[in-house]
């Protein structure tokens, strides 16, 4: 199973897509490619605790609710929002996709 990639725009797919092609048929080398994935995927930042809480009032869910969308316990938003853990990986691409898309982008 291949992981989704979230692009800033429809253009920047279609020109990853193009280098993605071109990789794998040996007519581009592995630095260019991670340069063309560095610009054409959506960035992803750390959050703070603060900007946690926000996120998840701007989409007017509960923590519960809000953990069931990022397949983490409720516990884990809860030390997020407190700054007693910091969200990595998996969740910290799903954050990013309800800041910028909104949550109904995961659901």
């Amino acid at each position: 199973m291949t992981k989704a990639k979230s692009y800033k725009s429809d253009i920047k797919a279609a020109i990853h897509q193009t280098a993605s092609d071109l990789y794998k048929a040996g007519l581009m080398d592995k630095q260019t490619m991670r340069e063309f994935d560095a610009s054409c995927l959506t960035p992803v930042h750390n959050f703070t605790p603060e900007e946690i809480r926000a996120l998840r009032e701007r989409e007017e869910v509960s923590q519960d609710v809000f953990a069931h969308y990022l397949n983490v316990s409720k516990d884990s938003v809860s030390q997020w929002e407190r700054g007693d853990k910091h969200p990595a990986g998996p969740s910290l691409k799903l954050l990013s996709l309800v800041e910028k898309k909104g949550l109904e982008a995961i659901a």
